[in-house]
């Protein structure tokens, strides 16, 4: 058997900044999406918009909190890396 090269070095998971990133999305991503949904509903209030457009207003708020949240998973995988070489 000979050793395996160093360009083919395998990788391995680390489990605990996996858990500890999605244990803080999860947390963080309620946050966000009820702050959209809550956010939605009192702009909607607060302008006059009647249900169809609050709920217009809901969803893009929704999709600004899936980027938020997109932005975080990256951010986290920089400071805690999901994989470490073997």
């Amino acid at each position: 058997m000979s050793p395996q090269p160093s360009s083919t070095s395998t990788r391995e998971i680390v489990w605990p900044s996996v858990v500890t990133v999605i244990s803080a999305a999860i947390l963080i991503g309620s946050e966000v999406f009820g702050a959209a949904f809550a956010g939605g509903w009192a702009l909607a209030i607060l302008f006059g918009l009647d249900d169809t457009s609050a709920h217009i207003l809901q969803a893009v708020l929704f999709g600004l909190g899936v980027v938020i949240m997109v932005a975080f998973i990256r951010a986290a995988q920089r400071v805690e890396p999901f994989t470490r070489r073997a």
